[in-house]
């Protein structure tokens, strides 16, 4: 894993589908999703403007967690009366970021360093506790590498970005 960095990053219009899912159906509930949000895009001819991505907006590790898979567009979209895709903006700021190279089974322990690294730093996270589990304005999952292109999931490269408070020390 490369060592944790600040950025800045501007307000990202996307697509996604929400949807609440237990840790032990993560990994099968929510991939294909991106897939139909690709889908999606493609039948109204708009191209990605970024890699696929999760989005947690909830986080409950005993008990679900709500996820947005999308991608970024150029512009804002409207999903109209779409019941299952939905459009927002990733919202800009400060956010703490990491690139892991390795399978998406070690996003877990590398999530863990990305936070410890921030809490050795006083780092405040763009969180809220909840009466349903930790609430983040944007704690994102981008997976760069296509597994069409690089099938061996030893060499995934994703990056975490977590938002920070916009009132948290920068160090």
């Amino acid at each position: 894993m490369d060592e944790p960095t600040l950025i800045e990053r501007t307000a990202q219009p996307y697509v996604a589908i929400r949807t609440s899912v237990t840790m032990d159906r993560l990994g099968e509930a929510v991939p294909p999703l991106n897939g139909e949000v690709f889908a999606w895009l493609a039948e109204r001819g708009i191209a990605p403007a970024g890699p696929p991505f999760w989005k947690y907006d909830v986080i409950d590790m005993d008990r679900e967690l709500v996820i947005e898979a999308g991608v970024a567009t150029a512009e804002p979209v409207d999903a109209g009366q779409d019941p299952r895709v939905l459009s927002g903006t990733l919202p800009a700021g400060t956010y703490a970021t990491v690139t892991h190279t390795g399978h998406p089974d070690e996003l877990v322990a590398a999530t863990g360093a990305l936070l410890d690294w921030g809490a050795a730093r006083g780092i405040v996270w763009d969180s809220a506790p909840g009466d349903d589990g930790e609430h983040w304005g944007a704690r994102l999952e981008l997976y760069l590498t296509d597994p069409d292109d690089e099938p061996d999931m030893t060499k995934w490269r994703t990056e975490l970005a977590f938002r920070i408070a916009a009132d948290s020390p920068r160090p």
